[in-house]
């Protein structure tokens, strides 16, 4: 060896020699490296797409959960009201027209003297309430044929 090619720290050729070396775009260690992280790429696709999924369903449920609880709550509060004796009595009041006997109750049918009562022959026919079809209805099968 020359003392040009051991100062030469690359160990190439000296340009003077005419002849160049390349080195081959692809290895057999980079092909092989190549197709290890392809491999390891598939391998971890479907795990991850199925945590994705899953984390996916999760949120739902929890969404599930929060809506289930905002249920309950509403219903335990209903049931509180259910069994509180005053708001029975008012709505009984509000709803059936329900009078105790010791207070004197008034319904106020048109306030508006004869105007209301065109307005009422105007437009269309109302519906009585639904006690009075029902003691209606009574009375017709109380009657003989």
């Amino acid at each position: 060896m020359s003392r040009d090619e051991r100062d030469d720290p690359r160990g190439e050729d000296s340009p003077g020699d005419g002849a160049c070396r390349t080195s081959p775009a692809l290895t057999g260690r980079a092909a092989i490296l190549a197709v290890v992280m392809c491999a390891i790429a598939l391998s971890l696709a479907y795990p991850v797409r199925e945590y994705i999924a899953q984390r996916k369903e999760i949120s739902d449920l929890q969404r599930e959960q929060a809506a289930a609880r905002k249920k309950v709550d509403e219903l335990a509060q209903r049931k509180r009201q259910l069994g509180d004796k005053s708001y029975i009595e008012r709505e009984a009041t509000r709803r059936l027209h329900y009078c105790r006997p010791d207070v004197t109750c008034y319904i106020v049918l048109d306030g508006g003297g004869e105007d209301g009562r065109k307005a009422r022959s105007d437009g269309p026919a109302s519906r009585p309430p639904w006690y009075e079809t029902l003691w209606r209805s009574v009375e017709t099968a109380d009657r003989p044929r």
